[in-house]
């Protein structure tokens, strides 16, 4: 499994979202400097996050984008379930029913399964709020 780009930068969206909130919506354009991410696919992210309700639209001169809830109340794995489909290693996990007609002689789904386990254990215990501190300590690390 990989995570593609849009996974990536919707997690750098939104980070970036949280740690230029100053109560006025942050701009697709100033994201989009910062993060080195082009307007047109940071605008096809945002479209989704906008529509899942995790970023509310402000529209007009002075409008752009805020999120609905605390930073502390996204998880990592809801962003990249939202962009990327299941984060499952292999298909017969795609849902909560495996189908597969080899799953009972199957000798891989142990450790399919345990893949699987470990990926939800760490992208749903890591929150939006743990992302922005460890990029806020990554440019604390730099300051002479």
């Amino acid at each position: 499994m990989k995570i593609s780009t849009k996974g990536r930068y919707a997690l750098r969206l939104m980070m970036d979202i949280a740690m230029n909130d100053t109560g006025e919506p942050v701009r697709i354009k100033d994201i989009s400097a910062r993060q080195d991410i082009s307007i047109k696919y940071l605008e096809q992210i945002v479209s989704i996050l906008n529509r899942a309700g995790f970023v509310r639209a402000i529209r007009g001169p002075q409008g752009g984008y805020r999120l609905v809830r605390k930073p502390s109340e996204y998880t990592a794995g809801m962003v990249l379930r939202l962009t990327e489909g299941s984060l499952a290693p292999v298909s017969c996990l795609d849902y909560e029913e495996n189908d597969c007609p080899r799953q009972e002689t199957c000798g891989t789904l142990e450790l399919w399964k345990r893949l699987d386990d470990a990926i939800k254990s760490v992208v749903d215990s890591v929150t939006l709020e743990d992302l922005v501190d460890w990029q806020r300590q990554k440019k604390d690390d730099y300051v002479i």
